[in-house]
């Protein structure tokens, strides 16, 4: 709140569903400065999530709210959030693109002693997933029949870390490593067989890459990926049949973004400018 103070922005642009995002949000909302939220609309439809209710507040203080897809602009209009509302694309797969790019410069593969084509990734990292043994435990030994099939490369949250060791939870074979870098994972992802993940992110990455994902959770707010055949729940039916996505736009999202922030500044700063009647 002290920064925003102390530098007046024009706008606050938040991206994403974590506690910064929603704490950005309302410190915005509160000293009347217009929030922008990237990534705006998405629903997992479990309030027992913290990072659903981060991002029901977030798209209920914002005047811009940048929506991915078409289903998050319905899941909008159906909370009543109709000004402002843009579809302009997913900016992961901007991000993806760049870091595809990059990304080949990463020794990973020689780190990890890994040959393309013949692992999986996994991550576990939410709470509904660490903070109880007997869950933890069966995501685990889930990852460990699956582990018969292909190498898993587990780079482990701290958090995840911490109750293996605490509960003492039997990893097997599965290939642990410290938290990977942004570029380092985009490498593995572009040739890896699988992915297995909590991660909401990861799962649309997976997808951009072309790799299968298994979803550890109930539900998914990425539901494109889902009904596409890329993606399923791992408690849940087999994959629908595959096909592209065309929902998550063509690379120009951030583009897009800036060209409607611009738009309407103009507009505000014209509208405090006219003369009063």
């Amino acid at each position: 709140e002290q920064a925003i103070v102390d530098i007046r922005p024009d706008i606050v642009l938040v991206p994403g569903d974590t506690n910064s995002t929603l704490a950005g949000a309302l410190a915005a909302a509160k000293l009347h400065i217009p929030v922008a939220h990237l990534e705006a609309g998405l629903r997992s439809f479990n309030r027992q999530m913290p990072e659903e209710i981060n991002r029901v507040l977030t798209d209920h203080v914002s005047a811009l709210l940048f929506c991915p897809t078409e289903t998050a602009v319905t899941n909008l209009h159906r909370e009543g959030l109709t000004a402002g509302v843009h579809e302009i694309g997913d900016v992961m797969y901007d991000a993806t693109l760049f870091a595809a790019a990059q990304a080949r410069r990463s020794r990973v593969h020689e780190r990890l002693e890994l040959t393309e084509g013949a692992y999986a990734i996994a991550t576990v990292h939410r709470a509904e997933n660490t903070d109880r043994r007997e869950t933890l435990a069966g995501i685990i030994g889930f990852l460990q029949e699956h582990a018969r099939e292909h190498r898993i490369v587990l780079p482990l949250h701290p958090r995840t870390r911490q109750q293996i060791a605490s509960w003492q939870v039997d990893t097997g074979d599965l290939v642990i490593c410290e938290p990977l870098g942004y570029l380092d994972m985009h490498r593995l992802l572009q040739s890896a067989a699988a992915v297995y993940t909590d991660s909401g992110g990861l799962q649309k990455e997976a997808y951009f890459h072309r790799v299968p994902c298994v979803t550890l959770r109930s539900e998914t707010e990425w539901v494109e990926t889902v009904a596409a055949g890329w993606n399923r729940l791992w408690k849940g039916p087999d994959y629908a049949p595959r096909r592209e996505i065309a929902a998550y736009g063509d690379g120009h999202a951030a583009e897009r973004t800036i060209d409607v922030i611009v738009t309407y500044l103009e507009c505000r700063a014209t509208a405090g400018s006219a003369p009063s009647s």
